[in-house]
């Protein structure tokens, strides 16, 4: 079936009809009832809700740490989350979905269960919270004292969000191209943004109900080089598909790419240009607050190694006045941390964090230069959006990735280009090496140029993608940038 994307609210026929069918795919979501389950959140204290908490530091200027964690057997869920909050000192919490689930694999997910439970340790990776259902995702959120957010990965979330918010969730990540285009290889972005579409009325339908849900668009995309163009651009992009369905409070993302002053400036940009489109589009009534994720490509195996690239994630978060960091773990390269290392990286960043509370490196003069290259090219390619989709911002999505005017990195998405081509500069900043179809101006296309060559005459070689090859493994080997013989 065709599916004619608009980024207007969905009609009530529309979403009550689609509603049946998503409920009915699976037993745990027969027995949903909307007005209860606005009755629930309403119960939920206010120092529980996330969206209380991140308007709280935002206010004071502070930033708040959040971990990832996700296992398969729910008490054991919940002695995790528990352990981050009361050791971690977490002042956010996650629930990590794991991938059948992700998948809407259901009878896979179930089966892990079973065989977590007969093996007293974790099949799956990460908590299957449609199978669970509504009240055990009850006990899981009334547990803790912390917010708790949803944290996943999928395609189709619209039965996971149904479901998590009836459990007491307050804040639920993800998107319509940043859960699509990273992740999968055959989804379409029509149909993935029509089903997130479905994802943000539901939350819009608790805002109307009076309850705030925070909504965060998932930053770093794939992780590897992403440039801040590219990867705001889509922050941008989810940010209104969710403010036309009824989203009030959305976090928007950036993933550390590891220059200082980049990734200030990417930060900075991301809030002013997120309030700047909704305003444009007439969405003057949403709250936007940020978040910082620590470096997602590869890491040190040694663990003291690795807490340095934890701590510098955590120092560029609180001197960029993120609302909130996400943190990983010295445990990184090897897979699944344990919960002490978990708690231990939650602990090194709140140290940091702390310890610069009072400083930030917004205003400096090399910030606003590199803000105003990010705001050059983020205009370029929404302006460019927009004007493919005549005006109608998710129809100009699919159109701009469709031409390379979206493009993102390393995708796996046969819907995705994969013409732009990231490499770091003489100083580790992101730039392009290949601006594929990107619409930038021909000064823009100059700049990239002229920074890569002069990392090439510094290296005494040519520009060439054997710099993105090393740049991509250049953090696990102990550096930012990928030099010859290091």
């Amino acid at each position: 079936m065709d599916i004619e994307l608009k980024n207007e609210k969905l009609s009530d026929d529309y979403f009550y009809s689609m509603q049946k069918e998503v409920q009915n795919s699976w037993v745990t979501g027969k027995d949903l009832n909307f007005e209860e389950a606005v009755a629930y959140q309403k119960s939920i204290p206010t120092e529980k809700r996330f969206a209380d908490k991140l308007n709280r530091a935002l206010e004071a200027g502070i930033t708040l740490v959040q971990p990832r964690a996700g296992v398969a057997l729910y008490k054991e869920h919940i002695e995790l989350l528990k352990y981050l909050e009361e050791e971690g000192e977490a002042d956010l919490l996650p629930s990590t979905i794991d991938s059948y689930t992700r998948h809407n694999r259901y009878e896979e997910a179930q089966t892990g269960i079973d065989e977590s439970i007969r093996l007293n340790r974790s099949m799956l990776n990460g908590f299957p919270a449609v199978n669970y259902g509504v009240q055990i995702c009850r006990e899981v959120t009334s547990s803790v004292k912390s917010p708790v957010q949803v944290r996943h990965g999928t395609p189709d979330a619209r039965l996971l969000t149904e479901i998590s918010l009836a459990g007491g969730f307050t804040s639920y990540e993800g998107g319509g191209i940043s859960y699509n285009i990273p992740y999968a290889k055959e989804h379409t972005l029509e149909k993935t943004i029509s089903d997130w579409q479905y994802c943000d009325r539901v939350i819009g339908l608790y805002e109307e109900a009076g309850v705030t849900i925070n909504r965060e668009p998932y930053g770093p995309l794939t992780g590897t080089l992403v440039p801040a163009c590219i990867s705001n651009s889509v922050a941008i992009i989810e940010s209104l598909l969710a403010a036309a369905q009824g989203c009030k409070h959305i976090t928007v993302g950036y993933g550390q790419c590891g220059n200082l002053v980049q990734d200030i400036a990417a930060m900075k940009m991301l809030k002013e240009q997120t309030e700047s489109y909704l305003r444009k589009f007439g969405f003057n009534d949403v709250v936007i607050t940020t978040v910082f994720h620590q470096w997602m490509g590869g890491f040190p195996a040694d663990e003291s190694k690795a807490f340095g690239v934890i701590s510098w994630g955590a120092a560029t978060a609180a001197l960029c006045g993120a609302t909130k960091v996400i943190v990983k773990s010295p445990h990184e390269a090897m897979g699944v941390p344990t919960k002490e290392a978990n708690a231990a990286g939650i602990k090194a960043t709140k140290q940091v964090v702390n310890m610069l509370r009072d400083q930030k490196l917004v205003n400096l003069r090399e910030v606003n230069s590199e803000c105003e290259i990010i705001q050059k090219e983020v205009e370029c390619i929404m302006e460019k959006t927009i004007e493919l989709g005549n005006g109608d911002i998710a129809a100009g999505t699919v159109r701009a990735f469709e031409a390379g005017v979206l493009d993102v990195p390393f995708s796996p998405s046969r819907y995705n280009m994969g013409k732009a081509l990231p490499a770091r500069d003489n100083e580790g900043a992101i730039r392009f090496l290949d601006c594929g179809n990107l619409p930038f101006t021909k000064d823009i296309h100059d700049y990239h140029q002229q920074k890569l060559e002069e990392r090439g005459k510094f290296e005494n070689r040519q520009v060439s993608f054997q710099m993105v090859i090393d740049d991509v493994y250049s953090i696990g080997k102990g550096f930012l940038v990928g030099r010859p013989n290091k």
